[in-house]
């Protein structure tokens, strides 16, 4: 018996929808990066780029517990001496909430050109409006069963 390896052409991108409102940070970002990857497809392939689209809205009300959104930093070096800028996740959340949602996603896919591919399929929106109603398709139930 053979091993079956899928061709780029047979993958199936599908789209999901996030609701991040009263979820915890790490746990939606995990989430959202199995999806990104595909894992929870049973073709996954690990070299392959076989993730769906992920589409997280309400990512202001999203959580983190303890006393992280005081402790926890975000840095960032300009290349010139002296160049650290640092973040506090709370300052973070008030002015750019996306941000915090697509860099912990971010630390959870692959660190290089595959990862950077999936990044692309994330969507992070603040509201609960989303510029993707067209893409997701939801079920439809039935007229006669009700399901």
């Amino acid at each position: 018996m053979k091993t079956y390896s899928v061709k780029a052409s047979e993958i199936e991108r599908q789209w999901h929808i996030i609701d991040a409102s009263n979820q915890i940070l790490g746990k939606l970002a995990t989430r959202a990066a199995n999806l990104l990857m595909g894992k929870h497809k049973p073709e996954f392939c690990r070299h392959m780029d076989m993730g769906d689209f992920v589409v997280v809205i309400n990512a202001e009300k999203v959580r983190v517990t303890g006393n992280k959104p005081k402790q926890k930093m975000y840095y960032r070096h300009s290349g010139y001496p002296g160049g650290l800028k640092s973040i506090s996740l709370e300052k973070m959340m008030q002015d750019n909430p996306t941000r915090v949602i697509e860099h912990a996603v971010k630390g959870m896919l692959p660190h290089n050109r595959l990862g950077n591919a999936l990044r692309k399929r994330l969507k992070v929106y603040v509201g609960n409006a989303h510029p993707h109603q067209a893409q997701i398709t939801t079920a439809q139930p039935d007229e006669k069963t009700g399901k």
